[in-house]
């Protein structure tokens, strides 16, 4: 029977030392307090490996930047709890969360992974990081409890299961689709994953338009739209629901409506967007005023307008250049 003292974290840190800090004090506030801490240093040149020996956690240093996938990998094989709780270095983790996902577990033993959700009070103030942030924390409350896939900002999976379907794909050497990718082979090997978007985690980071950009094309859309065509699945979940395919085609006939000065189709598109997105409007309504909600509009036509782009580009790359060995070709690990 699994208890609460059977739970390992990991965290894999690169030059976060003051996020670091506020993640570790959130855990160590924990009303369910995990058997360890695992902190795993990718090539940091900050005092990232102090702040957490301070704190009492493992650490394990690697040399030069590895990526978060084969951090992570290194604290799992070092694990010692049955249960491994991934936590990104940027979230601080309601004192509530570690108990919800012990019982997740204690009441379901068919389940091979518990994932939590950002809470809708991101850290970061600016206008872009706000927005970006109760996205993501929209876009988690309104997934299929029968997720579709893994997150690895708040995250947790029996170690038997996460080792014995060979972990992250350390082939993806800096942040990318890793966690998506793990969700995947393991729904496809017939797993389960369990979303509780009351499982929430704080999130720290401040967004920028730049580096949001870079982040939504080059690391998730690109590397997702491969792994989608590769792989022959997008489930209706999350950011590749139904709602959201649409949205991205009626931006890209948005555009051409207004290159072509076509004011019919354009005040047609620019309803039907804010009809499939009147939920997420008023979530934001609710949450951060009116002002803002209208602010955020535009914003989110310019995300699903450049979600369509990446996509288009992760098509041309997957059809121009040589494929990798698909992911159910990684290889398993030996369990101890």
């Amino acid at each position: 029977m699994l208890n609460k003292y059977e739970v390992s974290v990991v965290i894999a840190v690169h030059n976060s030392a003051q996020m670091l800090e506020k993640c570790l004090d959130a855990l160590s506030r924990s009303s369910v307090k995990p058997l360890e801490c695992l902190v795993v240093d990718d090539g940091s040149t900050d005092g990232s490996k102090t702040v957490a020996a301070r704190f009492g956690a493992r650490v394990m240093v690697l040399d030069e930047r590895q990526g978060p996938a084969r951090a992570r990998n290194i604290g799992a094989r070092h694990a010692h709890g049955n249960v491994i709780l991934f936590l990104d270095a940027d979230v601080r983790i309601h004192n509530d969360a570690l108990g919800r996902i012990v019982e997740h577990f204690d009441q379901d033993p068919s389940l091979d992974a518990v994932i939590g959700a950002y809470d809708d009070k991101p850290a970061a103030e600016p206008f872009v990081s706000r927005h970006r942030n109760l996205l993501h924390c929209f876009t988690h409350r309104a997934g299929h409890p029968e997720a579709s896939t893994f997150w690895s900002g708040c995250g947790a999976a029996r170690r038997k299961t996460f080792l014995r379907h060979g972990g992250f794909d350390e082939r993806y050497g800096r942040p990318a689709i890793e966690d998506i990718e793990f969700g995947t082979r393991l729904k496809s090997a017939g797993g389960r994953i369990r979303l509780d978007a009351a499982i929430q985690v704080q999130h720290l980071k401040c967004w920028t338009f730049a580096n949001m950009l870079k982040t939504d094309i080059f690391d998730r859309g690109i590397p997702w739209t491969r792994l989608i065509l590769r792989t022959g699945s997008m489930p209706d979940d999350l950011n590749v629901r139904w709602s959201q395919r649409l949205s991205v085609v009626l931006a890209f006939l948005l555009v051409v409506a207004i290159c072509w000065g076509e004011v019919t189709t354009m005040t047609s598109c620019a309803l039907a967007l804010g009809c499939l997105n009147l939920r997420f409007y008023a979530f934001l309504m609710m949450r951060c005023g009116p002002w803002f909600a209208l602010r955020a509009v535009p914003l989110h036509f310019l995300y699903h307008f450049y979600s369509g782009v990446a996509f288009l580009l992760g098509i041309a790359l997957h059809v121009t250049s040589l494929t990798k060995p698909s992911a159910s070709e990684v290889p398993g690990e030996e369990i101890p």
